[in-house]
């Protein structure tokens, strides 16, 4: 499971949600912070940009598909 924001709701039933992943630096030790997108399929359309969402991995839903959306966590205000 993935908790993340959507950052794009133009496709049909599909969002992109961006994942922020923080970890220390190997050499350093500083706190990086790094992003990744999700393609996740969102069958009734019910994710809005901006809302923080649950994504979970599914089977292979297109070419870029292998997430599906399993709750809205808090609406975008």
């Amino acid at each position: 499971m993935r908790v993340g924001s959507v950052v794009s709701d133009r496709q049909d039933k599909t969002i992109v949600v961006s994942v922020e992943r923080r970890y220390a630096h190997p050499l350093y030790g500083k706190q990086v912070t790094r992003h990744k997108k999700y393609y996740a399929h969102d069958q009734d359309n019910e994710a809005r940009v901006g809302d923080v969402v649950r994504i979970v991995e599914a089977r292979p839903l297109s070419k870029l598909k292998r997430w599906r959306l399993v709750e809205v966590v808090q609406r975008a205000e």
